[in-house]
């Protein structure tokens, strides 16, 4: 009899218990929303991306670098801008401030510093905490991964060749020291984007292929630093020294950089003296067509090392 009761009373309270029951969370439900295919998914790896690198949502510590590296950057062109202001001459034509493609010299070393310090991570950090395996499990492919993170890079760095050139030549115009009409405006602009683009994908792509080598950011950190002086110090030895072959500067992956840029200015090769030897000289006696070369290999290097790295990872 007792037994009957107890069963009574575990059913009775088994049936409270039901009907008191509330589904809290709804856990592995279909997603319902819009999807964005594979164009969808490689625009939000690039945002992401470029958000990392700059460190937005990120703690503090992981702000600090890439934004010294850009204010490094702007901070010539916001000092010549401020002497423009005050001079009420034409700055430019009276060689007073340089002109625009002279200034990429003041940003090498804020480029070199953000490259060395920060591109490495954009890639490292996704084969070192898994992440890679997690975003080739998503409509992104291999490819499509790889070149959405050279996108973000590319961006970055943008934010260093051409934001600075851009803000010198809007306060320029403003203030009256900028290009005579709108011709030579237009001419200018796409001068600083085209060199600005053209050094940041350069530079990109040789930088990830490093970071690709190695899952270690210290060793990428120092491949890269390597790359980029100590392919000037060498080259600088060999042609300005022992006097060999300029083309020799193909290996000097800044210089060449520095050269197509001047290419893309309509820079023209000044005079050599007798006692002339500095690579800028050196290097003027290269071919534009062969400028435009090496730097197009510097790329497709960078690009293959990459892709080859990756295609190993994949498989294994």
């Amino acid at each position: 009899m007792n037994d009957a009761t107890g069963a009574a009373d575990a059913r009775a309270q088994a049936t409270e218990a039901d009907n008191a029951a509330q589904i809290l969370d709804e856990r592995y439900r279909p997603y319902s929303g819009a999807r964005h295919g594979l164009a969808g998914a490689m625009r939000a790896l690039v945002g992401s991306s470029v958000r990392f690198t700059l460190g937005l949502g990120r703690p503090a510590r992981h702000k600090f670098l890439p934004w010294l590296a850009v204010v490094v950057a702007l901070v010539p062109a916001i000092v010549f801008v401020g002497i423009a202001t005050v001079l009420d001459i034409d700055l430019i034509s009276e060689n007073i401030l340089p002109e625009y493609h002279q200034y990429y010299g003041f940003i090498e070393l804020a480029l070199f510093f953000f490259c060395g310090i920060v591109v490495p991570e954009i890639l490292v950090a996704d084969r070192r905490n898994g992440m890679l395996s997690l975003y080739l499990s998503t409509p992104l492919r291999l490819w499509s991964y790889l070149a959405s993170k050279a996108a973000a890079v590319t961006v970055t760095l943008a934010v260093i060749t051409v934001g600075p050139l851009l803000f010198l030549l809007v306060a320029y115009t403003v203030e009256g020291s900028g290009p005579d009409g709108l011709g030579d405006w237009l001419t200018v602009l796409v001068r600083i984007l085209g060199s600005g683009i053209a050094i940041a994908a350069t530079i990109t792509a040789a930088s990830l292929a490093i970071s690709s080598l190695t899952d270690r950011r210290a060793f990428a950190v120092i491949g890269i630093i390597l790359l980029l002086l100590g392919s000037q110090f060498v080259t600088g030895l060999l042609v300005e020294v022992a006097e060999m072959d300029p083309r020799i500067y193909a290996f000097n992956l800044s210089e060449m950089s520095e050269a197509l840029k001047d290419r893309i200015f309509g820079v023209g090769p000044p005079e050599l003296g007798e006692d002339d030897a500095s690579p800028g000289l050196r290097i003027s006696e290269l071919s534009t067509l062969f400028v435009v070369a090496v730097n197009a290999a510097w790329l497709a290097a960078g690009a293959a090392v990459v892709w080859w790295r990756y295609r190993r990872i994949e498989a294994g």
